[in-house]
């Protein structure tokens, strides 16, 4: 959410139950994710990411070694894959990597993300097997 606060941003990528990482460069944070289980019960075996990197460090594979990581990490606690609910299609960056990365579109949400300059673009759901 590009015009969120910070107290909903705090509470959107850091409430329990999840863990975040961050991603530095020098020294400096470039970037940031989390992980977290996306559905409760029988669906508990799939996990959900969520990736942020900072404008002055992409292009520079800051994305790419979190969703490695991210992946490591996910297999090490027992997921059996990884999806991410809603890649806007406009980011042609996410989904150029996310699907270079072994990522399959599996789902479209039409006109679903409110894009600031292009309106209304459709959302992907992206799911990867990990074992």
């Amino acid at each position: 959410a590009r015009d969120i606060n910070k107290e909903s941003a705090f509470s959107l990528w850091l409430e329990q139950p999840r863990t975040t990482f961050v991603a530095e460069i020098e020294g400096r944070i470039v970037g940031s994710y989390y992980i977290k289980t996306n559905n409760s019960g029988p669906g508990s075996h799939v996990c959900n990411c969520g990736y942020m990197v900072a404008d002055e460090a992409r292009g520079r594979g800051v994305a790419r070694e979190m969703c490695l990581h991210s992946q490591t990490l996910a297999k090490r606690l027992g997921y059996r894959a990884m999806q991410f609910n809603f890649v806007a299609s406009s980011n042609v960056a996410a989904v150029a990597l996310w699907s270079k990365l072994g990522f399959a579109t599996v789902g479209v949400l039409p006109l679903a993300f409110e894009h600031p300059v292009l309106g209304f673009v459709d959302a992907f759901v992206m799911h990867k097997p990990l074992v």
